[in-house]
């Protein structure tokens, strides 16, 4: 099992989502002789997950069942343990995007966080490239490296434990990319500059907060960046019901002969069935800002 590579099969030591339906996921670390409690019943690791196929459907205990499934960036996104806020894939999506990331990239990131965004980079750059992601807190350093390790994408990923805004990402001149989500990004876009390649490189800073995005604004033009634009992404699910429209009745028709019985009895209402689909009332709305800027080619 790999976040980045695909697997057929569950094994001792793999990190497997169990689906137990749409708003329902959770991550097991599958272990000889281990059991998971969910609320349809136990999960054996040894019987019931250890050398089945992944996308399984396992009975549990009590006779209820749910899914095994291959983790990914998108299951773990919703399933992580929450060290910090995260980036959700509406956010994620458009990063990668416009950070112009594939396969073979070097990116630059800080704050690593829970590891949301790191996973969802390090699967688009894999297999050759790879991310220097910075982390102040040291026991999230410590624990999102360990993360990296059990999803066996370690090899693609540096983590240190320092502050980008004084000490910068420690790498120079190497980055196709820089990615920051830290409280004052306009402190760290000069080391952003020194991270990145001398030949161009793009530049996201995500904030929830629209004065951050104008400092960081001004740090990036001062720093001679270009194309700087900002963002806002929103996620509006339409719900799909049935509904009943009515045909309007024009009347009798005037050409035909009425008899005296369909005089007497008011014909049915006609209607036709059709489906709509219904905006919300209300909308999440605003998770944060990303601004985007190019450096020029020297």
């Amino acid at each position: 099992m790999s976040f980045v590579e695909y697997s057929d099969f569950i094994q001792d030591g793999d990190v497997a989502i169990v689906y137990l339906g749409h708003e329902s996921m959770m991550p097991v670390k599958v272990q000889q002789g281990a059991q998971t409690q969910t609320r349809y019943g136990v999960i054996r690791h040894s019987t019931d997950l250890i050398g089945q196929r992944y996308g399984s459907k396992v009975t549990c205990s009590k006779g209820g069942w749910l899914y095994v499934l291959h983790p990914t960036p998108e299951l773990w996104t919703v399933t992580l343990p929450h060290r910090t806020q995260i980036l959700y894939t509406t956010d994620i999506a458009t990063i990668t995007m416009l950070l112009e990331l594939k396969p073979g990239s070097v990116v630059c990131e800080s704050g690593t966080g829970s590891g949301s965004l790191s996973h969802a980079i390090l699967r688009t750059i894999a297999p050759t490239g790879h991310l220097h992601t910075v982390e102040f807190h040291q026991q999230r350093a410590e624990k999102v490296e360990e993360e990296f390790k059990e999803h066996r994408v370690d090899h693609l990923v540096t983590v240190r434990n320092q502050d980008v805004c004084k000490d910068g990402f420690g790498v120079t001149a190497v980055a196709d990319a820089v990615f920051l989500d830290i409280p004052s990004p306009w402190e760290a876009v000069k080391h952003a500059k020194a991270s990145l390649k001398k030949q161009g490189g793009r530049v996201c800073s995500f904030s929830p907060c629209i004065e951050q995005v104008q400092k960081t604004c001004l740090a990036l033009v001062d720093q001679g960046f270009e194309e700087i634009s900002t963002v806002e992404v929103l996620l509006r699910v339409h719900d799909v019901r049935t509904t009943y429209f009515p045909l309007p009745d024009f009347g009798p028709d005037p050409s035909a002969q009425p008899d005296d019985a369909a005089e007497k009895t008011p014909p049915a209402q006609a209607s036709v069935t059709m489906k709509i689909t219904v905006p919300p009332r209300d909308i999440p709305g605003h998770t944060g800002y990303l601004t985007f800027a190019t450096k020029p080619r020297t």
